[in-house]
């Protein structure tokens, strides 16, 4: 799970992307949204059922012209959907929108509906089966979890028979929920970033500024390069086509070992207030 500069490697060798494209709230501007990101160099797209976009994301690769196989293209799974035949139903439905027969990653959003859902650990267990047949099958090149806590993976990998290759969490400096990536380097988990950026809440903070200035880079290239050299995956957003080439033009420095301390030791900071144990 090393970084090999612009990639990272799954523990079961599919490789993906050091910085992938998120399309989450970019439902408006969709089509136009994701070939934007595919001429800005772009070749991983995030997306989701409740994302409500996988039908324009389809769309924009078609008028494109890519084809499939130079696209890493990753969906989830929502967790009203997860069951036996409702996950079966919502992987077909995500690939129907894509324009795709195979995923190649695929998550299970969230552990959980609500808050207080006590059967969401069966609805895992069952959504999880599903997954991992269509992984069997080759359906699917990689599948993981997103937001999920090690409280949430300890009883999925009791009864798992493939063992979750990423997590998609919130990472940010400010944010970095260092127990959960210390138990997913244990369990050989790839962590992966969602909200690099802070929602967008870091990219005037004279911290963070302070040390941006010494390397000649924008407060948010400086974030995503601290995350990538954290051997972490970004999937950062954009609507401008200028800020979208810049989140990609992030390998040609490399943060010292006393910025990435200060940067890691930063008090909480833009988090999005968002937590699976709560509404």
């Amino acid at each position: 799970m090393e970084s090999t500069n612009k990639e990272f490697v799954l523990p079961n060798g599919v490789v993906i992307p050091a910085v992938g494209f998120g399309s989450y709230l970019t439902a408006r501007d969709g089509v136009q949204n994701i070939i934007d990101a595919l001429d800005a160099g772009y070749r991983y797209i995030d997306t989701a059922k409740m994302y409500r976009n996988e039908e324009q994301i389809g769309q924009a690769l078609k008028e494109y012209g890519i084809a499939r196989d130079e696209i890493f293209l990753c969906s989830k799974v929502w967790p009203t959907d997860l069951g036996t035949e409702a996950t079966r139903a919502a992987f077909e439905e995500s690939c129907r929108k894509l324009g795709t027969d195979h995923l190649d990653m695929y998550l299970i959003h969230w552990p959980k509906a609500e808050a207080d859902d006590s059967d969401w650990l069966r609805k895992v267990r069952e959504g999880w089966a599903v997954m991992e047949e269509l992984y069997d099958a080759g359906r699917v090149r990689a599948i993981g979890v997103s937001n999920f806590l090690p409280h949430h993976l300890m009883p999925l990998l009791e009864t798992a028979r493939i063992r979750p290759m990423a997590d998609q969490l919130e990472l940010h400096v400010g944010y970095m929920q260092e127990y959960t990536l210390a138990y997913l380097k244990e369990q050989g988990i790839l962590p992966q970033a969602w909200s690099p950026l802070g929602r967008a809440k870091l990219l005037g903070d004279p911290e963070i500024s302070m040390i941006a200035v010494k390397y000649g880079v924008t407060n948010a290239q400086l974030l995503l390069r601290y995350l990538i050299q954290r051997g972490v995956p970004v999937i950062p957003k954009s609507t401008s086509k200028e800020r979208m080439e810049a989140n990609l033009d992030v390998f040609g420095f490399t943060v010292s070992p006393e910025d990435m301390s200060y940067l890691s030791c930063l008090p909480e900071r833009g988090w999005s207030g968002e937590h699976p144990d709560m509404e």
